[in-house]
């Protein structure tokens, strides 16, 4: 999409804003806001979180927060006010608030100083902005590797902004709010897809790991609710009696160290394999050999996550580094002279069979999770290896083809957020000129 630039522009002074319209300025935050530190005194109101998905007041009575918290230092929220995560560089987030609250003092309040020249959404845009292109990081402190960042007082106050007539200013929020609007909707279409392919997905190995692959067959009555009737042939028994599993060490924080052995945590098992590029762990290698190496993952080993909302992902360690599992991750395998094939159990995890008997069986409200007992004693129907190495080859042929679908509806997504992002970018920097454009026919002015 391209649009028209300004007639004219001049060098701002500012590194990371370049140039700017001629007819714009630039001014230190302090100038624009004011940090408003008010300390509520007294507990009872509503706990507010500063996510990427914008403000939200925490459920403190299911755990949704920090129990042990004194929510008497913490400060007031008001409706309107603009509150910062700036202690946080992965998941550090900004937002106006549309609920009165209180939020942890280590978060930053603030407002603006004069409505007469400053918009709201405008500078809303412009903050996120600064977050999801990572403007701020520069001029914060901490590790950008351990995600320990903050953005200290005097560098925000002293951070500089564009500073348009606050005319052009509810021009480019009102542009921005219909063009994001559009993506956003487009995005949620993907996101649909993807969940409708993840159902077929799961259906498809559903069907095939508890009927098998011939319409034909003659079948028999299994015995179990869950399973109904399955192919004649097959044997009926408990997970744990048919596989090798084991869980891993409760590790505590303080035993983590920043190298030596790798641990993978439930967060690393996802859907598309083990990801260590977001959050990685280590123990020292000396604490790995003197008390963890009976917990070392093997190359080809099935990993499941146990708790959290990511419970029951399954993916299959295909590394030649030296990791050992943590808490709430189940390693399993082929044991000696058991029915299954390492192939098979993968797929087993994955059904709708096991899933809902895990459901059932998992403790916790806040945080379910179940651990190897309540594996163990999963029923499931097990056809010969033959049938097996069949079905396997099967279901890789019909998975590959929506794991091929449901790859490309996230290469949509992905590059529909960064045309989000690098269209309010040029817009609140004024590299485009949007004025005018909401109302008089975007698409007529907005060349694809």
């Amino acid at each position: 999409m391209s649009f028209q630039r300004y007639e004219s522009y001049k060098d701002s002074g500012v590194g990371w804003l370049g140039d700017l319209p001629s007819g714009w300025s630039v001014r230190r935050i302090r100038h624009l806001f004011e940090i408003r530190k008010r300390i509520c005194g007294a507990e009872g109101h509503e706990v507010l979180s500063i996510t990427q998905q914008g403000i939200k007041a925490k459920d403190i009575e299911s755990g949704d927060g920090q129990l042990s918290a004194d929510y008497s230092k913490y400060q007031f929220v008001e409706v309107g006010d603009f509150a910062m995560n700036h202690m946080d560089l992965l998941t550090g987030y900004v937002d106006i608030s549309s609920i009165f609250g209180v939020t942890s003092p280590d978060y930053r309040v603030f407002g603006v100083r004069n409505r007469e020249v400053c918009f709201d959404k405008y500078y809303l845009y412009l903050f996120q902005a600064g977050y999801r292109n990572k403007i701020f990081y520069a001029f914060g402190q901490g590790s950008s590797q351990l995600g320990r960042w903050r953005f200290p007082t005097d560098e925000f106050n002293s951070f500089e902004f564009p500073f348009p007539p606050v005319e052009e200013q509810q021009e480019i929020a009102a542009f921005l709010d219909h063009e994001t609007a559009k993506i956003d909707a487009l995005i949620v279409e993907q996101q649909r897809l993807i969940e409708l392919l993840k159902e077929k997905r799961q259906s498809v190995i559903s069907r095939a790991i508890t009927k098998g692959l011939n319409p034909n067959a003659k079948m028999k009555d299994s015995g179990i609710e869950w399973l109904g009737e399955v192919p004649q042939g097959w044997a009926i028994n408990k997970l744990g009696r048919a596989v090798f599993m084991q869980e891993g060490p409760g590790l505590r924080t303080w035993q983590f160290t920043t190298a030596g052995t790798r641990v993978i945590c439930v967060t690393n098992i996802t859907e598309s394999g083990i990801d260590f590029s977001r959050f990685e762990k280590f123990i020292s290698i000396e604490e790995y050999h003197s008390a963890y190496e009976h917990f070392t993952v093997q190359r080809g080993d099935i990993l499941l996550s146990s708790s959290g909302n990511s419970w029951g992902k399954v993916a299959i360690y295909d590394g030649e580094e030296e990791v050992i599992l943590n808490t709430s991750t189940i390693r399993l395998g082929e044991s000696d002279g058991a029915p299954l094939s390492r192939d098979y159990i993968a797929l087993l995890l994955q059904s709708d069979t096991v899933r809902e008997q895990l459901g059932l069986a998992m403790t916790g409200a806040c945080q379910p999770n179940f651990g190897p007992t309540h594996l163990h004693s999963v029923m499931v129907a097990i056809p010969e290896r033959t049938e097996q190495t069949t079905i396997v080859r099967y279901l890789r042929g019909e998975t590959s083809k929506l794991d091929t679908l449901t790859a490309e509806a996230r290469r949509a997504i992905e590059l529909l957020q960064e045309r989000r992002r690098a269209l309010i970018s040029a817009a609140v920097t004024g590299k485009v000129d949007v004025r005018g454009l909401v109302g008089a026919g975007l698409e007529e002015v907005a060349a694809e």
